[in-house]
């Protein structure tokens, strides 16, 4: 991390994936192994992805705002759910081997790309919404779970979520953004407390990574979703198995 364009490389590397999360989902699945390639260990760069990851869905969040788009108090409920979940997922991430973690998260990256190439097409006219009652419990007992899988690695997650939501709660594509960007923000404040508490976080990095993220995460906020999507589907499926191999058959 002394070479100046690596900086560079944060930044741009960055803007992509606060766009991709914010569209659709799957970012970090770019973030994480451009931070393990430049230097960092699995888990400090699980940890240290986490600050980028934080601003860029605050970013996200005050975006969809200032275009009226919030799913309070829904978005509460579930990130709360989700904030209690990531703190068993975020303690797990902290003391996994790294080649373990390398390994966990090609398998991810596949499974990832399965969903994408093989996932239902999302509808986006309008849902009579389900946020109450027995589609309430139901979303806020699977958000726990979701909230695991986030505090641990985080990866892919966006995708799940923006399904369930559309499939269960029936939210529209743009609303079904909204919700998830704000209760990913909740969650990932507490994982991202497991991860400094147990310092396993690269503030520099983190923060330099954050600036792009951010940028790209408020852009997309407050442009059509259905802008580029082909263009992001694509690329991030050849970018994915390029990874995957990587992590499975290379050492770092």
């Amino acid at each position: 991390m002394e070479e100046w364009y690596h900086f560079v490389l944060l930044i741009v590397v960055g803007f992509a994936v606060g766009f991709i999360n914010t569209v659709a989902g799957g970012g970090s699945l770019l973030s994480l192994p451009v931070l393990i390639f430049l230097g960092l260990p699995p888990n400090v760069a699980n940890g240290t992805n986490r600050v980028a990851i934080v601003i860029q869905n605050a970013m996200a969040t005050a975006g969809f705002k200032s275009k009226q788009v919030s799913t309070f108090p829904f978005n509460l409920y579930l990130g709360i759910s989700a904030l209690f979940g990531a703190i068993i997922g975020a303690y797990i991430a902290v003391d996994i081997k790294g080649e373990t973690f390398n390994k966990i998260l090609a398998i991810i990256m596949i499974v990832v790309v399965l969903i994408i190439v093989f996932k239902p097409n999302i509808r986006l006219d309008s849902f009579q919404e389900r946020t109450s009652g027995k589609y309430l419990w139901i979303s806020v007992i699977a958000f726990f779970f979701f909230g695991i899988y986030g505090g641990f690695i985080n990866a892919g997650l966006g995708f799940i979520i923006l399904l369930f939501l559309n499939y269960v709660a029936q939210m529209s594509l743009v609303r079904a953004n909204a919700t998830k960007v704000a209760v990913v923000f909740i969650y990932s404040l507490s994982a991202l407390a497991v991860f400094v508490l147990n310092d396993k976080v690269n503030w520099k990095v983190g923060l330099i990574l954050a600036i792009g993220n951010g940028v790209g995460a408020w852009l997309a906020s407050r442009v059509s979703v259905k802008k580029g999507d082909g263009f992001i589907k694509t690329f991030l499926v050849v970018m994915v198995v390029i990874m995957a191999v990587k992590l499975w058959f290379f050492d770092i």
